[in-house]
């Protein structure tokens, strides 16, 4: 199909080589995986789909992909695009709902997000586990990495990244996976657009309701600095593998925390 052709042919060096480079730098894909794909509707998890089954159909060793799309609550113009984009790229997917966006709204919270990421992430693993998955693809790509970094920094204070791999904490044996970790969202966007794919947006009725999200924020803040430094972006991303110990005043590793007397005391011996 020429929506999967166009990935390994004109966006090659943008999209599949990035693709392929984070699935062999970070080990993300293994002989004999059986991954959970998830798919939201987005262009972000759509074009994932598409690398994953290039990948499955003319890899070097075999994996299993299963495609699942979780319905939190859309309307039926959502679920029919969401369908038929899927159609056009060529996969069948297993659907199935959760009502999120219902529980959400009853939750009256002002910023229900990590809330419903929570959720979500619980619905898909255990739809993976039913279908005798070890892992979960998501289509979290490298702006989603850099925006995350700042996120925490401003407005958690704290720092912290978005993984390429994690173990889940609740559900044994099963980890998540982000093959696009190196993917610009600029190029995701150039290929849907090459495409002519019309994509669903977030539906939850509080990302509606708000023009003011800290994400958009912190997207149009990387913008304005990489205006007068092109490598700004890749310079954030960067820092999550440049961190020198000597000269922080704590940190925390496996829910334990350092603190600076402890360290400098380290740094003696």
């Amino acid at each position: 199909m020429e929506i999967q052709k166009s990935v390994i042919k004109k966006f090659r060096k943008k999209i599949w080589s990035r693709f392929v480079k984070s699935i062999k730098e970070y080990n993300l894909i293994e002989e004999g995986d059986k991954i959970a794909v998830c798919i939201s509707g987005g262009k972000d998890s759509s074009l994932l789909a598409v690398c994953m089954e290039e990948l499955r159909q003319h890899g070097q060793f075999k994996f299993d992909l299963e495609f699942i799309c979780m319905d939190p609550g859309y309307n039926k113009s959502c679920i029919k695009r969401i369908k038929d984009n899927m159609k056009l790229i060529g996969l069948d997917i297993t659907m199935f709902e959760s009502h999120i966006f219902e529980v959400v709204d009853k939750s009256k919270l002002d910023s229900p997000c990590y809330l419903c990421a929570r959720m979500r992430r619980g619905f898909l693993y255990n739809k993976a586990k039913e279908l005798g998955c070890n892992k979960i693809a998501l289509g979290h790509h490298f702006n989603d990495v850099i925006e995350t970094v700042l996120l925490n920094i401003l407005y958690n204070g704290r720092f912290g990244g978005m993984p390429p791999k994690l173990h889940s904490d609740n559900f044994e044996n099963m980890e998540l996976i982000r093959p696009l970790y190196y993917v610009k969202e600029e190029d995701i966007i150039s290929w849907a657009n090459y495409n002519k794919l019309n994509f669903i947006r977030c539906e939850c009725s509080i990302s509606k309701k708000k023009n003011d999200s800290k994400r958009a924020y912190v997207k149009d803040l990387i913008k304005d600095l990489s205006k007068n430094n092109k490598n700004i972006d890749i310079n954030i991303f960067r820092s999550l593998e440049n961190v020198n110990i000597n000269t922080i005043n704590g940190y925390e590793e496996n829910s334990v925390n350092h603190i600076f007397n402890e360290l400098y005391k380290n740094n003696k011996k």
